[in-house]
């Protein structure tokens, strides 16, 4: 049992809602916790393969509705469905299987497995996973930088750490509030494709030793201001053009919808094109709004914590972070979860990454006993109350909380002795 002793100068230390941490158990919390993923991993099989097959026939049908009406207006109906298409692609089935979710259940390993889908070649990429982002990009950026550094400044998505200049800028809160609004329409291709092609690059500069240059930080993200004003030493904005979004941008908007070209000539008319493109692009946007409720609220926000130093991998700091910098929103339903992106289990997905879209429906009631019981903040709230806080800590009218740093260092401590004890078992 692991509860640290405080002291009287730790006590007074300690901010209002931290009151739960010097009693808490961390070997204890670990241990169920670790238990509950590992049963969790066991009770996998064919229905979760059937609830993906599921998931991407509704993503199917939006694609089907989207691309059969776009040429006939602009319209609602067609920019939801190309939009909902699209983010489900991502958010849903792409997400889980390029963390591994269904490595070991699916049965066709050649296409549902994390080392094998979207990636490896341009074909792979346009059949499973096309988007602005470079799912190899992806799978450096957020699989592994971003769940293995959460809320560290090793974090690529820490919102407070990319927004900085943002929250110092002295200008009119309105100003702050119509800048955030107009990145949100545009987050994918201004931040998430330039930034998660950074991390591609400067993870093979870190394979083959090659030292960054002095003067960058390799923390700071790279976006579509970096390229047009600035400059970077890790591509340029041609590569990046001709590399990340090109193939999209022209595929995406102008090829996929050419066969209306042919259909407008039979039935005499000018405009389906047109309508296809302009419906394409607004269901781009709405996507980008979209993803930005549902993906960048999950860890902002002035009752989320940050760290200062990592911690090592599945660890009991590590668990503990997964809880103390993620929040959950509604969910329990296939429908509910859908319309999330299944980003709404972001605490039970940080702490088994490995896991299907299932198995997070059935883990999250579990976990919130577990973290009430031992007194752990699980928060769960509405989307867009998230959102609410996620742009107050942007435009700088909140910040986070610092995890206390004492005790950050004696959990860390417990994590090095857990593993010491385990080696020496492992050896006698």
């Amino acid at each position: 049992m692991c509860k640290p002793t405080q002291t009287k100068s730790e006590a007074e230390k300690l901010q209002k809602g931290d009151e739960w941490i010097p009693s808490f158990d961390i070997k204890s919390f670990t241990k169920e916790i670790k238990e509950l993923g590992e049963r969790l991993e066991q009770q996998q099989g064919e229905d979760d393969v059937r609830h993906l097959n599921k998931i991407v026939g509704w993503s199917n049908m939006c694609a089907a509705v989207g691309m059969f009406t776009m040429g006939m207006s602009v319209n609602l109906v067609s920019i939801v469905a190309l939009s909902t298409w699209t983010f489900s692609r991502w958010t849903m089935i792409a997400h889980h299987t390029c963390h591994g979710g269904y490595d070991r259940v699916h049965p066709n390993k050649k296409r549902w497995h994390r080392f094998k889908f979207a990636i490896g070649s341009f074909w792979r990429r346009l059949a499973d996973w096309f988007d602005w982002m470079m799912p190899e990009a992806w799978n450096v950026e957020h699989n592994n930088r971003h769940h293995y550094n959460l809320s560290e400044l090793e974090d690529p998505d820490l919102v407070e750490n990319n927004l900085a200049e943002l929250r110092d800028m002295k200008a009119p809160l309105l100003f702050k509030y119509f800048y955030v609004f107009v990145a949100s329409c545009t987050w994918k291709w201004l931040y998430y494709s330039p930034n998660t092609y950074k991390e591609l690059k400067l993870a093979k500069w870190r394979r083959e030793g090659k030292k960054i240059p002095a003067g960058i930080i390799a923390s700071d993200a790279v976006t579509i201001k970096t390229l047009l004003f600035d400059k970077t030493p890790f591509y340029s904005l041609s590569e990046f053009v001709m590399v990340v979004i090109g193939p999209y941008l022209l595929l995406h908007f102008f090829i996929l919808p050419m066969p209306l070209l042919f259909v407008q000539q039979y039935l005499g008319r000018e405009d389906m094109y047109a309508n296809a493109v302009k419906n394409l692009f607004l269901g781009d946007i709405l996507t980008n709004l979209h993803g930005f409720v549902a993906v960048v609220t999950n860890h902002a926000g002035d009752d989320m914590y940050r760290f200062r130093e990592g911690c090592r991998p599945f660890s009991g700091s590590f668990y503990l972070r997964q809880v103390l910098a993620s929040v959950d929103f509604s969910y329990g339903t296939d429908i509910v979860d859908f319309l999330h992106g299944w980003l709404n289990y972001q605490i039970e997905h940080h702490m088994w990454p490995n896991l299907s879209m299932l198995s997070y429906q059935k883990s999250a009631p579990f976990v919130k006993e577990i973290c009430d019981r031992h007194g752990v903040p699980y928060v769960k709230e509405n989307v867009f109350l998230r959102v609410k806080k996620t742009v107050d800590i942007m435009v700088g009218t909140s910040s986070m909380k610092w995890f206390p740093e004492s005790y950050e260092k004696k959990f860390l401590e417990v994590d090095k002795l857990v593993l010491a004890a385990k080696k020496s078992v492992k050896s006698e």
